[in-house]
């Protein structure tokens, strides 16, 4: 028995790295997966149906459930249509993982608009229109659901040559802040993963001594645990995982300064000292960087 037996999911941007991880994961532990790939090079160009039918074939093989799915996140039809294909299939659709994304990686001196709206189109639009699609879907079911959507940390903590990349994956963390609070009305969980793993995304940009310390199917645990009814008060939160490493990112408040408003607004200079005298106390910009 499999703690996903009877479940249907849906996994974007599945033929390799963690989609693959993910979905192999899901189905080893009995769930029926869509397994949705444009089957491109990282960069968006491209497509084809290897990647997709290649897992597809592994689940089969391995006695799963699961049929490939081969349009883009970031066209409304393909995004209706991978939803419809889990309903027309397997009968229904309890999860939805949207972790399909590209890069297009460049220093914002030479950032370009193409560099820059392909890659929020594909991660940030991709991430909104496949999660819409498949809530309403769970909606139209009431049977509740999971939503599982990927930030990184390059959105959440900020990285070099990824404002394209970091601002789509910022602004996914906040759709999932917001979604997770419509959604227990419908018991439909929301969550977000930043995940660091081994992939043809991260190929190039970790030292080669680190790529064996992060193997994708080390982040998909948490990611499967997270779909399961032991889940199901389980929602709003931003999970970071590296490796056999599973963290929860929440904000924190550094008061700085406060005042009655009697006094009237504070002096320019002398919220400048205040500010100033406070500061060893502010947090790192990004803790993975000290």
């Amino acid at each position: 028995m499999g703690m996903l037996d009877g479940k249907v999911a849906l996994v974007t941007g599945a033929g390799g790295g963690l989609g693959r991880a993910h979905s192999l994961l899901l189905a080893k532990e009995g769930a029926a997966v869509v397994v949705n790939d444009l089957g491109g090079a990282r960069d968006g160009t491209g497509e084809g149906h290897s990647m997709a039918d290649g897992v597809v074939t592994e689940i089969k093989e391995a006695g799963g459930q699961a049929i490939a799915h081969y349009g883009s996140v970031s066209d409304k039809q393909a995004a209706l249509g991978m939803v419809d294909l889990a309903v027309s299939e397997f009968g229904k659709i309890d999860i939805c993982i949207c972790n399909a994304g590209i890069l297009r990686d460049k220093s914002f001196k030479n950032m370009d608009d193409e560099m820059w709206d392909i890659v929020l189109d594909v991660h940030l639009r991709g991430t909104y229109l496949v999660a819409k699609a498949a809530y309403d879907k769970m909606l139209e079911l009431e049977n509740g659901g999971r939503i599982i959507m990927t930030s990184s940390t390059s959105g959440l903590l900020g990285n070099f040559g990824q404002t394209n990349y970091g601002a789509a994956k910022a602004a996914i963390a906040g759709f999932m802040r917001c979604l997770w609070l419509e959604g227990l009305k419908y018991k439909i969980t929301v969550n977000v993963l930043a995940p660091t793993a081994m992939s043809r995304l991260t190929e190039d940009i970790f030292p080669e001594q680190m790529q064996d310390q992060f193997p994708p199917e080390t982040v998909s645990p948490a990611v499967v645990w997270l779909c399961t009814d032991e889940a199901k008060d389980v929602s709003g939160r931003q999970w970071l995982v590296a490796g056999n490493n599973v963290s929860l990112l929440s904000w924190q408040i550094t008061p700085i300064a406060d005042q009655d408003l009697s006094e009237g607004p504070w002096d320019v200079e002398e919220i400048g000292e205040r500010i100033l005298a406070s500061k060893d106390n502010w947090p790192p910009v990004n803790p993975m960087r000290g």
